[in-house]
């Protein structure tokens, strides 16, 4: 019984997701067109992130086998 009404419960959860474009609150604007910008940002160009909020991922691998440094915290778990 309360699996299937956590399943319904799940399953209108999923089902309120918004479909329609962003738009500003009712007597709200959009804020003010950046410095040198001809025209304000619409809501999609606001929503990107800048390449300093999301950095792209390293992928290099190490090439060569490295020794370990010591490392002063790796202690055995105590009994």
């Amino acid at each position: 019984m309360t699996r299937s009404l956590s399943a319904i419960a799940l399953l209108l959860l999923g089902a309120c997701a918004q479909t329609a474009d962003l738009e500003p609150a009712a007597g709200e604007t959009l804020p003010p067109a950046p410095y040198g910008a001809q025209q304000p940002l619409d809501a999609e160009q606001l929503l990107e992130l800048d390449p300093q909020a999301a950095p792209e991922r390293s992928v290099e691998l190490r090439r060569e086998s490295e020794e370990r440094e010591d490392d002063p915290f790796d202690l055995p778990p105590e009994i």
